[in-house]
């Protein structure tokens, strides 16, 4: 089936952006996963919609992969179409509106606008996400959120419909969205941002990126912050308070620096990692009685015991 897949979105995207089990630790910020039965990469929006309507009239489970930086893929891979829309990256900006295709970096997103003297993205300077991972879980930090700035989406259903949503149709609010709801594929956003002070745009990015670079492991593999924040409480400080900091399964730990962040220490599985999680949640469940929820999302087979 694989192969039959694979000669198919070969006649609708270059045959060099189909890839036959291919390793999905490449593409993911922890470096852990399992490979895709096939993965493909279209350059154009129209060979998206292609690819989805193909899988969808074929019953073709298809998983959307961005940037990998929310995610952490199981040890056994992931069966079916990984859809990945790096190579839509289009990024222009007509007045104080800025347009980017769902592949774009939110980062250089943020970049763009500030050297625009765009003033509005500076919170996302340090988010490594891709702009569709942002929409789906309205992508925030330092006090500012997707939502704050977004004008409208398009977006492909499971079905193949192509919608444009506007703010209040892609219902945002705390690392929800309707397109994580209803499994859209997000294709680009437009975000409406205000005239600024150039000095005090760079001033701010400045600020930011030394906040994220002095408070955050970057110096090691991690799906990023991996828990949302329970009411009444920040994940980071129960967990910190819970005394796992340094501790782990196997290659997976819980970082020293940040105690909101596991990362990947180097020989690490997926398996390792979700197992952190795990020991995690039970650890701060017992101690203070509450449920820890994942930010991240874990997609992917179990691995093979064979």
């Amino acid at each position: 089936m694989k192969q039959q897949w694979a000669a198919k979105l070969s006649t609708i995207v270059n045959p060099a952006n189909v890839k036959i089990d291919e390793p999905l630790d490449q593409y993911t910020m922890t470096k852990l996963g399992g490979s895709a039965d096939v993965f493909v990469m279209p350059s154009t929006e129209e060979e998206a919609v292609a690819i989805v309507n193909y899988a969808t009239n074929n019953d073709i489970p298809i998983l959307l992969l961005g940037n990998g930086s929310n995610m952490v893929v199981r040890d056994g891979g992931v069966r079916g179409i990984v859809l990945n829309f790096s190579k839509l990256d289009e990024i222009r900006i007509d007045g104080t509106t800025v347009y980017a295709q769902a592949g774009a970096l939110l980062k250089d997103v943020s970049i763009a606008a500030a050297e625009a003297t765009l003033t509005g993205l500076e919170f996302s300077c340090g988010i490594p996400g891709s702009i569709g991972g942002a929409m789906a879980m309205n992508a925030g930090a330092y006090g500012g959120e997707i939502k704050d700035v977004i004008l409208q989406s398009t977006v492909l259903t499971p079905t193949g419909e192509k919608l444009v949503l506007n703010k209040e149709q892609l219902d945002l609010s705390y690392r929800k969205s309707i397109i994580s709801k209803k499994g859209y594929y997000v294709l680009s956003s437009e975000f409406e941002l205000q005239r600024g002070d150039q000095q005090e745009i760079d001033a701010k990015i400045a600020e930011l990126t030394f906040l994220r670079e002095s408070k955050q492991p970057l110096e090691y593999p991690s799906a990023g912050s991996v828990f949302k924040r329970p009411p009444g409480y920040f994940a980071g400080k129960l967990i910190q308070d819970s005394e796992l900091q340094g501790k782990g399964v196997g290659g997976a730990e819980v970082s020293t620096k940040h105690a909101g962040f596991i990362v990947n220490k180097g020989g690490a599985t997926a398996t390792d990692y979700i197992n952190t999680i795990k020991m995690v949640q039970a650890t701060v469940k017992e101690k203070f009685d509450v449920d820890l929820e994942l930010e991240v999302k874990i997609v992917g087979e179990e691995p093979s015991k064979n």
